[in-house]
């Protein structure tokens, strides 16, 4: 897949966010975080872990058997009059929703927030085609004027100013726009209802499918959700392998935990739940769905045990929130769909090393993202494993190290393999770094090292390791404080 994207190279990426971002998606993260701090608070730390671990059981459960519950899904929506599509990358999944749309002479279609159809790529082929698309989630719309790619999971436009939309509904609207945010919600709320009305298909993804009925379950708080799946006569869900949940109970404990951690809410404004077409003509909803269910990529993240529990994602952006990196690049500088820690796990599993081999390295490893996962993703550990399948290769690509680097790591191992080079090395170092030390910290230090020195300091070399294991096998375990930053044991 990865021939397919060009190569992602984050720190450039970084270099170019806009002065602005940062603190518009401080602001935003924070609130979030604050109202999840809030409902957790209510329901008390102790539960909370609890819901957690349930969450994370249910979630691994399901998707170390996925082969079971995606069969059960597919039986049922077949029973309630649906259509399920199976679809084993982007390619084939654009082609069939571009099939179903055109078997309906479809010139409109309406679509609700879907990070999976942003994934695929389907905006650029539905409008290839000759079909408009309308994004109707306030922020995706937003994004789509501006010509960009969501920046948030749940917030597409967190990295927008008020002055920035306005501006740009003047720009592509032509309207008279105040920077006043109910006002700019009423423009666009004026813009999309007529589409509602007039759209031929509508699009969604989903948060969840229920095996046990067979049942979409589609978060929103904007309502926009509701519209796209009862007012056009078709509609066609695309839904990851990895969003199916067991039955109604497993739900019950996810969506506990989902809008907490989303938005800090109980429960999100419009939660829906789609069984099959409507049965009859006095009812609300289309006249035929289609569930497309997509892999592109994900059962070969399932064949890694390591990396496995990335697929437990309930898109909740909470750890994007918590990031001290995020927080400072904003989502563009990840290059994809998918920005924030998950990205930094997801995006490499699915376009391959070779394109996003910088992304797990975008990171401080600080662990936060993994304590605040709600269903407890260790996202730290799955960083490190792709840092090291990024360097050696994986099944997709080769590895990206350089040959400088493999290099360095091959007389890295022959030195620390012999005792005598090991001790002289390390005195050698010791004298080297004496120039520029100072107070027990290496102020600066010259390219590359360079990057670290420029916002903190390192800490000075000490070649007594040898000496210290000796008093510890002797008994003694507590290590000496820094001398002189020689390195020497005096």
């Amino acid at each position: 897949m990865s021939r397919h994207f060009p190569t992602i190279d984050f720190r450039a990426n970084a270099r170019r966010v806009a002065p602005a971002v940062p603190a518009a998606v401080q602001r935003a993260t924070m609130r979030f975080l604050a109202n999840r701090a809030a409902v957790v608070q209510e329901m008390g730390q102790a539960r909370w872990e609890d819901l957690r671990r349930a969450a994370h059981d249910l979630r691994l459960h399901t998707v170390e058997h996925l082969d079971y519950y995606l069969a059960r899904a597919e039986a049922q929506i077949l029973a309630a009059g649906g259509a399920v599509h199976w679809a084993r990358d982007a390619a084939e999944a654009r082609r069939i929703v571009l099939s179903i749309a055109q078997q309906h002479g479809a010139r409109c279609v309406v679509k609700a927030k879907s990070m999976a159809t942003e994934e695929i790529g389907l905006n650029h082929a539905l409008e290839a085609a000759g079909i408009e698309v309308l994004e109707t989630d306030l922020g995706e719309y937003l994004v789509q004027l501006a010509g960009q790619g969501p920046s948030h999971i749940i917030v597409p436009a967190v990295h927008m100013t008020k002055e920035g939309i306005a501006s740009l509904f003047r720009q592509r609207l032509g309207v008279d726009a105040p920077a006043e945010p109910q006002a700019l919600a009423g423009i666009a709320r004026s813009r999309l209802r007529e589409a509602f009305l007039s759209a031929e298909v509508g699009i969604t993804g989903a948060n969840f499918l229920v095996a046990e009925t067979g049942t979409l379950v589609i978060v929103t708080n904007e309502g926009n959700g509701r519209m796209c799946t009862t007012l056009p006569p078709v509609h066609v869900a695309v839904v990851g392998i990895e969003k199916v949940v067991p039955d109604w109970e497993s739900l019950t404990v996810l969506l506990k935990v989902l809008a907490r951690s989303a938005t800090g809410q109980k429960l999100s404004c419009y939660t829906s739940f789609i069984t099959g077409p409507r049965r009859d003509p006095a009812e609300h909803g289309p006249r035929q769905l289609h569930v497309v269910v997509l892999d592109n990529g994900r059962t070969r993240i399932l064949r890694d045990a390591r990396a496995r529990e990335t697929l437990l994602c309930v898109r909740c952006g909470s750890c994007l929130n918590v990031c001290p990196v995020y927080n400072h690049v904003g989502g563009h500088a990840y290059g994809w769909v998918y920005s924030g820690p998950i990205g930094a796990i997801l995006t490499p599993q699915l376009l391959g090393t070779a394109v996003a081999g910088s992304l797990p390295f975008a990171s401080t490893l600080c662990g936060a993202c993994s304590e605040i996962c709600p269903v407890k993703i260790p996202i730290h550990e799955i960083l490190l494993h792709l840092r090291r399948r990024a360097m050696e290769g994986d099944e997709m690509d080769p590895p990206v190290a350089s040959g400088l680097i493999r290099a360095g790591a091959k007389v890295s191992a022959w030195f620390l393999r012999s005792p005598w080079l090991y001790a002289a090395a390390a005195h050698l170092a010791g004298m080297m770094q004496r120039p520029l030390w100072r107070d027990g910290w290496l102020h600066w230090l010259p390219p590359p090292l360079g990057r670290w020195t420029l916002v903190r300091p390192f800490p000075t070399f000490q070649g007594d390791f040898r000496s210290w294991w000796r008093r510890r096998r002797g008994g003694r375990i507590a290590a000496r404080p820094p001398r002189n930053g020689t390195g020497r044991d005096d």
